[in-house]
Order: C-alpha cells, then sequence, then structure tokens
C-alpha cells in the first residue's frame, strides 16, 4: 500500500519505475546504468573488498562494468614498508573484476597524501634526496604496475599536482620540494615503461573551476609538448548542487582534449553542500538531511550533468562513480565527519533515486 500511495504522488513512467525497484529490493532487476550507457562510455564505481559481497556485490554486477580501488592501490595501503607489499586488499578487487569481466583503473601511483613515511626518509632519517626518491618512485610503480598488467587497463599516474591556491602553479608538496617538476614527468615514464598498453592519467579536482582549468591545461601542455606519456585527463568530479555550470563543464572539456587528450569523469559525486576542503567539527544540528527542495536541487545537477557527458562520447571513455549507494559514502567522513552526505543515484536500501532516471531517461 505504501509503495502504491507514493506512487500516486508521481507520474508518468518514472513513478511506475521506481514503484517497481522498491517491490523488488535487492533483486537484478532490468538494465542497469551500464546497460544505458553502452553507447557511450563504461560506468564504473569506487570499491573496497567489503563492497563485493553480499547485496552491494550482486548489486555492483547490475550496475556497473568498471571499478576503481578506492583506496586499496594509493601508496600508504599497498607499500607501507620500504621492503613490504601488501597486497591482499588490491587482489581481491581484481580478482573479483576479471572473474565478472569488469575493466579496472588503478588509482593511483604518485600523490601527496596517503604516502608512508618511510619513503621522504633517507637511512639516516634526514630528508631523501631527488635521486633515492626517484628510484625509490620507479621501484614502487614497476613492482605494483606490473603486478597487474594485462589486467589494470588505465592507471591515474599522478593525482592532484596543482595547488589550491590559485596563485601557485604546483602543489609545494614534498615531492615537488625534493624533486620539483621531474616527478612528475617521471611517473609517467615509468609507467608507461612498466606497461606501455595502460592508458595513463593525470587526476585532479576542482579542474572546472576556470582559474584551475588554466593551470591543469598549463601542466598537461607542458607534458604533451614534451612527449611525456600522458594520454589522458581525470576529472574527480566531486561535485555540488552549486557547481560546476554546463558551461563550465564544456569548456573543460573542450580544453582538454584540444590536446589530443581523452577525458573520463573519474569520481563523481553531487554533494548536497557546497565544497569545503578543509576538515571542521559537526555543528549543532547539522547531521545532514535530504529535503524535498535539495532533492530536486540535486536532480536537476545529475540531469544537467550526464546531458553534457553524452554531448561528448567521442571524447569522454568513462564515468566512475565514488562509492556504490548513500550507504556509505566518503563525504560521510570528509570534511565534516559524521555529516550524512547523499551524493550518490542510489540511497542506503540500494534503490534507485529519482535522480537515477534523469540519467536513464534520454533519447538512445
Amino acid at each position: 500500500m505504501k509503495i502504491r500511495l507514493t506512487a500516486l504522488l508521481l507520474t508518468g513512467s518514472m513513478a511506475l519505475q521506481i514503484a517497481q525497484a522498491q517491490t523488488t529490493a535487492g533483486t537484478k532487476v532490468g538494465k542497469g546504468l551500464k546497460d544505458y550507457y553502452k553507447n557511450y562510455f563504461p560506468i564504473g564505481v569506487a570499491v573496497a573488498p567489503r563492497h563485493l559481497q553480499g547485496d552491494e556485490g550482486k548489486f555492483i554486477l547490475q550496475q556497473f562494468n568498471s571499478v576503481t580501488p578506492e583506496n586499496a592501490m594509493k601508496m600508504g595501503p599497498i607499500h607501507p614498508q620500504e621492503d613490504r607489499y601488501f597486497w591482499r586488499d588490491a587482489d581481491s578487487i581484481v580478482n573479483f573484476a576479471q572473474k565478472h569481466g569488469l575493466r579496472v583503473r588503478g588509482h593511483n601511483l604518485c600523490w601527496h597524501e596517503q604516502t608512508p613515511n618511510w619513503l621522504f626518509k633517507d637511512s639516516t632519517g634526514k630528508q631523501v634526496s631527488k635521486k633515492l626518491l626517484l628510484k625509490r618512485l620507479h621501484d614502487h610503480i614497476f613492482t605494483v604496475v606490473n603486478r597487474y598488467k594485462g589486467k589494470i587497463y588505465a592507471w591515474d599516474v599522478v593525482n592532484e599536482a596543482i595547488d589550491d591556491d590559485p596563485k601557485n602553479f604546483l602543489r609545494n608538496s614534498l615531492w615537488y620540494q625534493i624533486c620539483g617538476e621531474d616527478f612528475i614527468v617521471k611517473a609517467f615514464e615509468y609507467a608507461h615503461e612498466a606497461d606501455p598498453k595502460a592508458v595513463l592519467f593525470y587526476n585532479d579536482y576542482n579542474t572546472e573551476r576556470p582559474e584551475k582549468t588554466k593551470r591543469v591545461y598549463k601542466l598537461l601542455k607542458k607534458l604533451v609538448d614534451a612527449k611525456v606519456p600522458v594520454q589522458a585527463v581525470g576529472l574527480q568530479a566531486h561535485w555540488s548542487l552549486q557547481e560546476p555550470s554546463a558551461t563550465e563543464l564544456r569548456n573543460t572539456i573542450q580544453k582538454f582534449a584540444s590536446l589530443g587528450l581523452k577525458v573520463q569523469i573519474t569520481e563523481l559525486d553531487v554533494s548536497i553542500y557546497p565544497w569545503e576542503k578543509e576538515r571542521r567539527p559537526l555543528r549543532p544540528g547539522e547531521k545532514g538531511e535530504l529535503t524535498p527542495d535539495l532533492e530536486q536541487k540535486q536532480i536537476a545537477k545529475y540531469k544537467e550533468v550526464f546531458e553534457v557527458l553524452r554531448q561528448y562520447k567521442r571524447v569522454i571513455t568513462g564515468v566512475t562513480f565514488w562509492n556504490v549507494s548513500d550507504r556509505y559514502t566518503w563525504l560521510d567522513e570528509y570534511p565534516v565527519r559524521g555529516r550524512k552526505n547523499f551524493p550518490l543515484l542510489f540511497d542506503a536500501n540500494l534503490l534507485p533515486k529519482k535522480a537515477y532516471y534523469e540519467v536513464i531517461n534520454f533519447k538512445k
């Protein structure tokens, strides 16, 4: 009865689809996102090993045809000590993908965060030399990329090297302080040497903000002109109800594509809160609620985003959501720990939200 009453409040085919989804929650029903977009681009999702079992494991196979390890392949988790690698979590994700015919994006090989402390220290505890740091980067990339060669089709090679301050160019990370721009060049060269067939990405966030678009473009053009083997750019797409505009998104895709690079949406979510970079405590009454007004704005933003993405299907080679559903998302912990966010197309019960239908209802 509750399902029927809910459906009466909606109109047309959307009401019927939602009612059908609610009555069959947890079972494989009809087509998934991957099927609606089979003539456009693969649809992926970021996962941890715990997502590969039970209802979430079945759900992933229904909706997606690509996976990205959310954390398991970052340098800290996979290479915690100089003489030790931790393969279990990454292997479980790759094995799941191999078993079920899913593509895998490797994420990531070089980043300023989630890097182990040993990486930047020499045997005496002092800051490591440029020569030794690049050797460690080489050895790490060769070890990881070679382990999954032929199983991972694309790598986020360098992640978030552009500074957050618009007045600066590159982030003043330890990578940059020790190696200058060479760490970026070498990371791509090492990855290409380790697996010449892998598609190599530069990956970053807020790439649609005009001032940052220019700085990312500047970096990419330098790399392309120097014949560094960067082949694609990842737009992380941690977006909100406020940004990006359709014009900003189009301009960004066009500008990067003008360099001959392919584009992927690598970490998509649409937060109901404006972008914040710095962590802060939860404020009174700020636990998070998807109000009807916020829901309508999120529906409109998802519709707008996918209308743009479909227009550039010749350039865009994949769209990956950052987490499976609203049951758990990284935004529940960041930037405000304990503030529930609702950034994805599926609710905590793995049921499609209204925004889902705006994403799939288009002229095929």
